[in-house]
């Protein structure tokens, strides 16, 4: 088993008792809920008369259903308005802080998370959704949990699970010209597998992982759950703490951070710490990486040909089979001159601040192929904020993209933003499933935000090298 990692030590400062079933009761730090798994959870605590033990270390936000277009109340969708109204209730009951779109804080809850600082080194975080495991950026253990329990730990701010072993995963050397932090993830998961990392979390470690910029780092540790990781974290450091210092949470108050700042450097994996695998990777060889089937494991670099199934393992090659039927592509070929129908930009994968900005300055007099429908969904109201200060919306809008408001969107196409029929999508999101983005017949490929970008304006998948990037005015320097 591992010893001395990141991971041991959150473990074992959050450990209350080991139960009767061997699982480890943790307690947990912070508890982030949203409008569709939470609502049966508070059903069941009114059911037994039992109030939310921790308020203050829960918080709450909407995004799956809440519209990017119209957000006048009362919803169109009146399933969004029920469980947006029962989100508002429930909240009020419970004396639980809520992000809600007249705030100026609502977003996606992955993204206003780590904004506004609740996300901190150490910590134990849930909620009720996959991609939890995007808190790891910050040296967080990170895990998603079903509705039941959510009922736990709401009721006694404490979860029951089993640990797990710890695999480090190492990307050495300097990411070349416009490979990001998605196409490290999608590589890991393409080598690895999508169920490679069942019974492990995993530590990104490496001179490419630690040059990446938290945005980048959110990235990677969002994505873990696609490669069948339980979680996904990197170990603090100064790009951590940089970002922590002027969130809500440390702002106005430099002394609580130096207060903590030593328990955060204490959590760090030892030097000597033992993990149970160890895989390397080159990070210098890495050219931009594009899905090519319905499994974010099924991906290519860009100059690379689609597998033939008969070269793939025997129990991978008629779901490759299947996929390249689904998504219409041929084996031998490369995915560069796909051409796309629309051209999402957003999720909680790739949509913050920073991946508007290299998005914006590839979109830079540049228009959105005529055949092509754009969007560009920001991560949260303060995200969409800061880029409209800098003028990001008025280049993707005189490119051609509608600028939309605070929302999970079409990564999941739980309100309007779907596709339809058997339209192609250049995707930012994480996840490619058949029907993942509203349409069973439609087909998604998923690529880094520059890639998003440069797919809109040629109207197929492009090999973003091959387009300059143009200064945007007013871009405030990171």
């Amino acid at each position: 088993m591992s010893d001395g990692t990141l991971y041991d030590k959150v473990w074992e400062n959050h450990a209350v008792t080991t139960l009767p079933t061997g699982q480890t009761q943790l307690f947990v730090g912070l508890h982030l809920i949203h409008e569709v798994t939470s609502p049966q959870a508070f059903g069941m605590l009114r059911e037994r008369g039992v109030d939310v033990a921790f308020p203050e270390r829960t918080h709450a936000t909407v995004d799956h259903i809440v519209p990017t277009a119209d957000q006048s109340r009362p919803y169109a969708d009146a399933a969004a308005e029920e469980m947006m109204s029962e989100l508002e209730e429930n909240v009020r009951d419970s004396g639980i802080e809520f992000s809600d779109p007249t705030s100026g804080d609502q977003g996606i809850v992955h993204v206003i998370g780590p904004e506004q600082g609740m996300t901190q080194p150490g910590m134990t975080v849930v909620c009720g959704d996959s991609h939890t495991s995007t808190h790891g950026a910050f040296g967080a253990l990170a895990f998603g949990i079903g509705t039941s329990q959510i009922r736990d730990v709401l009721a006694t701010g404490c979860v029951a699970m089993e640990k797990k072993d710890v695999r480090k995963i190492e990307v050495t050397g300097e990411l070349g010209d416009c490979v990001e932090a998605k196409d490290v993830i999608l590589e890991i998961i393409r080598r690895l597998g999508t169920d490679g990392g069942v019974g492990y979390v995993y530590e990104y470690a490496g001179e490419a992982i630690e040059s990446l910029d938290m945005e980048g780092r959110m990235s990677i540790c969002n994505m873990s759950i696609e490669g069948g990781a339980r979680a996904g974290y990197v170990n603090p450091d100064e790009t951590t703490y940089e970002w922590l210092r002027d969130t809500d949470a440390f702002r106005d108050d430099p002394e609580k951070f130096e207060r903590l700042k030593p328990y955060w450097e204490s959590v760090a994996s030892d030097d000597d710490a033992e993990y149970d695998d160890v895989v390397t990777i080159d990070g210098s060889s890495l050219e931009p990486v594009v899905t090519w089937g319905t499994t974010p494991g099924q991906g290519v670099g860009i100059s690379e040909p689609i597998p033939h199934p008969e070269d793939l393992p025997e129990d991978k090659r008629d779901t490759a089979r299947r996929a390249q039927e689904h998504m219409r592509v041929t084996p031998g070929e490369t995915m560069e001159g796909y051409e796309v129908d629309v051209a999402f930009l957003g999720s909680c994968t790739n949509a913050r601040l920073a991946d508007l900005r290299r998005a914006a300055r590839l979109v830079k007099g540049r228009e959105v192929d005529p055949d092509v429908r754009a969007m560009v969904v920001p991560g949260s109201q303060r995200v969409q904020t800061a880029a409209e200060a800098e003028g990001l919306d008025d280049v993707f809008r005189e490119a051609g993209f509608d600028w939309r408001n605070a929302g999970c969107s079409m990564c999941l196409g739980m309100n309007e933003d779907q596709l339809e029929g058997d339209e192609a999508c250049a995707s930012s999101s994480n996840r490619n499933f058949v029907g993942r983005q509203g349409s069973k017949d439609g087909r998604t490929v998923l690529m880094n935000p520059r890639m998003v970008a440069a797919a809109a304006v040629t109207g197929h998948v492009t090999d973003v090298r091959e387009l300059p990037e143009r200064e945007v005015d007013g871009e405030v320097e990171a």
